[in-house]
Parts: C-alpha cells; structure tokens; sequence
C-alpha cells in the first residue's frame, strides 16, 4: 500500500499511521543444493502494476523479472487489480495459492474510498504445480467483523499443532470507539472457507498496524521460534514461540536509519545454504521498491545491517510488498520453463495487412491498427506436442487462443489434456504465400487458422481466398 501514510494522515485520521499489510508465509525451508528462489509482488499504481508479476533469484539478493517483465496473473474479479500478495506452499508441497489485496488505486477507487469502504475480500488463485493457476476467487474475510471496512495485505502460515493455515491481514474498523487498522486472523486449510475472524495484533491507542509478516527460525538460532516484522510507525520486530501465543517485544530498525516514515511492506528470506536472512523492505517514500536488509539473527536487533552498495539488484521492474518462496530443484526447473521470457508478438493478416488478431471481451477477430495488448501474443513452445505452438495474451496471461468448434475466442488455460489440444497449433509455410506463415490445429490436422468476415475461424482451406485468409506473418 504506496504512500498510505501521507495520503490519509491528511484525510483521515491524523493520529492512525497506515502502512500496507503483509505477511509472510512459513518458508518451507530447501535444502542446500536447491537452486533459488521465487518472489510474487505487483509493481505499481495503475490497472497493470496492480496485478502479479513473478521474479527470480539464484543467490536471494539479484533478481531477474519473469516473463520478460509481464504480468504472471491478472485478477478478473472484485476491483480487478490485486496488491500485496503472499505465496503459500502446503507442506507436502502438493498445492500453493496465491492470496492478495483485492484493490486497484486510480482504477475507479481512491485511497479514500478503499480505506472507508473498500473491499472486505481477498483475491486468491490456487496451483499445483506454479505453473498452471485456477481461475481467481473472492474470499470474503472481512465481512464478518464489525465495522469492518476492508481487508488489506493477507498473509497465511502453516500451524502444525492444528494442522490448518493462520490466515491474517489488516482490517480499518472501530473497536472501543477508536477507529485504525488492526491485523486480524482466521483458521482455514483450503483459503474457500474461514474460521469467524479474531483481533491479532492491537496497538495502543489511536496506533494503526498493517504490514506484518512472520518468518520461522530454526531451533539454535535466536530465542524464539517465530519472528515477525510490522509497519506501525517503525518496522518493529517481535518473537514468540506459538504463532497465537504471546509476542515480546524485540526493538525495531530505527538505530540503522529506517522508520515507517520510509519503509513498508516487510517480506523476510531465509538464505538456503547458511544461517542469513534479509529483511526486504518497500522504499515507499522514495518511490523505490524493495531493498535488503541483512541478519544473522532475526531476533537480534544488532544483527541487523544496510546492504552495501552494489551487492543486490532488483532487475528491471519495480519490486512491491509481496513474498518469496525457496523453490526446489523440480519447481525451480519448472518455473524458468514456464515464464521464460519469450517476446511478444502481433499476428498479421497477409490479406488485410492493416488488419490483426485481436482478443475483444475473450472474443477473436482481425481488426485495424491495433497496437495495445489486445493484439499481443507470446508464442509459447506448444501445450500439446513437440515442434508447435500456442498463443498466450500478453494483457491476460494464462489464456490462450483456443478453438472451438469452428470458433475462436481467448480462453483460460485449466489445464486439461483437451484444452492444450485446442490450444495447440503447428506453424507452416504460409498458404498464400511461403515467406509468411499458417497454423494448422493440432487435433485437427486438416483445419488452419483463417479469417472469415474479420472473425477468427478454424476451417479447412480449399479455395485461394481461404489459402490467403489463412496466412498470416508474427511481427513485432
């Protein structure tokens, strides 16, 4: 949550300091030989940096952005736009989700009016593999709680003693007639269905707390078993031993400079091969994105130290309040596969050369002069099949085009053995014209991509204007 602190000390509440909400998932710890690690985070205001985007790192301190940058999932739900996301992994590592703000800033909703009356869900997609995620749902957690005016920067860890998730974020509500940001929690093991919410975490008086996030620490290192970080003013830290039980206060970061007035969003890492964590922190008031802080101990404050300069980068994109995974050797291998960087491209038609493939509300067409991302694909190595290809929307990734019937629209992929099938295509010399290109359906080998009437069609080709609709050039 950019510049809460600023924009609503004005407006609001001048004595409740809002800070964005995050937590941290229990890092399922790798073992030393795996290779890096995963972050999820959006990065920026707008309806496109509030979505997901995934980036990479092989030693946690110089990251790489995925899929060329783009958006890694796009929320179709609530307010359309997501924040602040927490990535949970089960512990048999069988299922991950993603849970999220379910918010988008400047996209018909202001700061004030997501703050006073926004939404009481969160946004949360489910995987099996990182790979291919659900369609995304709304999980109302909010609602039930008095006066309770949205539901900001969730974050879920696993509890073994009860062998479900925490699940907590921040709610503005009015409680002993003050009203601020509290963290409050729910139990659930499948993120469709909640425990009646509890208050979590309180400040005294008119305090207000949103980021928080926990890390677990191995037995042998520091005093406690669970170290968490929250915005409430500082980025103060404290340790227990039960997620639920009593937290003691351990200090905050303001002896090595930084404060909330300039920080947000904590989200730890533990380094895989050595007992080192960072603490990396949203530079909000400088515009910035994340930053590391080194530790040795996680509940020793004096620990705790600035990254020299020049020892990290944070690649191209701006990285904001989200949570990073230590992938497996299988999940890492899997994750550089599926969001490879692949260009994106525009399909052209070879006899309407001012004409494109476009999606338009799912439906396919050819249209003029598109240039937005309506008409943009990346050529994906082919869902079924060696040596084809299939088309995936840059502006809503994990749809793809897919035929049915004899139709065209833009499709989720739900992963199922039919639809990498209708997603499939082998790339040909053109009809029409051999320097060009057709693309012939996998499944159904005696049909190609065409044009009819400016929709997209998939037909077989038997006379020359069919050979021309059917041929089409990738361009940049």
């Amino acid at each position: 949550m950019p510049a809460v602190l600023s924009r609503l000390a004005a407006i609001f509440v001048a004595a409740c300091l809002l800070f964005t909400a995050q937590v941290v998932t229990t890092p399922q710890r790798a073992a030393a030989a795996d290779p890096g690690y995963l972050m999820t985070h959006f990065i920026g205001e707008g309806s496109t940096g509030q979505q997901m985007y995934f980036s990479y790192s092989a030693d946690g301190l110089n990251w790489t952005d995925l899929n060329g940058g783009g958006m890694t999932l796009r929320s179709t739900v609530g307010t359309r736009g997501v924040r602040d996301p927490a990535l949970v992994r089960s512990p048999d590592g069988s299922k991950y989700w993603i849970i999220a703000t379910d918010l988008c800033i400047g996209c018909g909703q202001s700061w004030g009016d997501s703050t006073s009356n926004g939404s009481r869900n969160l946004v949360v997609w489910e995987s099996r593999d990182l790979v291919t995620w659900s369609q995304p749902w709304l999980l109302n957690v909010a609602g039930a709680i008095p006066d309770g005016r949205n539901a900001w920067a969730p974050e879920a860890i696993w509890d073994p003693a009860t062998n479900d998730y925490v699940m907590y974020w921040a709610t503005n509500a009015t409680l002993n007639g003050v009203l601020k940001h509290r963290i409050y929690y729910a139990r659930t093991s499948d993120f469709h269905s909640i425990t009646t919410p509890q208050l979590y975490i309180d400040r005294p008086g008119t305090q207000g707390i949103i980021d928080t996030q926990i890390v677990e620490v191995p037995s042998g290192v520091g005093n406690y078993r669970y170290v968490r970080a929250s915005g409430d003013g500082q980025i103060t830290l404290e340790g227990s031993n039960s997620i639920l039980g009593t937290w003691t206060n351990i200090g905050n970061l303001s002896g090595i400079g930084l404060t909330g007035s300039q920080v947000e969003g904590p989200m730890w890492m533990k380094f895989r091969d050595r007992n080192e964590w960072t603490l990396y922190l949203d530079q909000y008031a400088a515009g910035k994105g994340y930053m590391p802080v080194a530790a040795t101990n996680p509940s020793a404050i004096g620990t705790y130290h600035l990254p020299t300069s020049g020892t990290y980068s944070m690649g191209g994109t701006k990285k904001r309040h989200g949570s990073i995974l230590n992938l497996t050797a299988a999940e890492d291998a899997r994750i550089q596969a599926r969001w490879a960087n692949v260009p994106a491209k525009r399909l052209q038609s070879f006899n309407f050369q001012d004409r494109y493939v476009r999606h338009s509300n799912f439906d396919v067409r050819i249209d003029q002069n598109v240039t937005n991302d309506d008409a943009r694909f990346r050529p994906r190595p082919g869902l079924a099949g060696s040596g084809t290809v299939s088309f995936e929307s840059v502006n809503f990734p994990g749809y793809y085009l897919r035929s049915d019937g004899s139709d065209f629209q833009l499709v989720h992929n739900d992963g199922t053995t039919q639809f990498a099938e209708d997603a499939t295509f082998r790339q040909v010399a053109g009809l029409a014209d051999s320097t060009w290109s057709s693309f012939q359906s996998y499944n159904h080998p005696d049909r190609y991509i065409r044009h009819y009437a400016f929709q997209l069609k998939l037909e077989t080709i038997t006379t020359a204007t069919g050979r021309s609709d059917a041929t089409f050039r990738l361009t940049s």
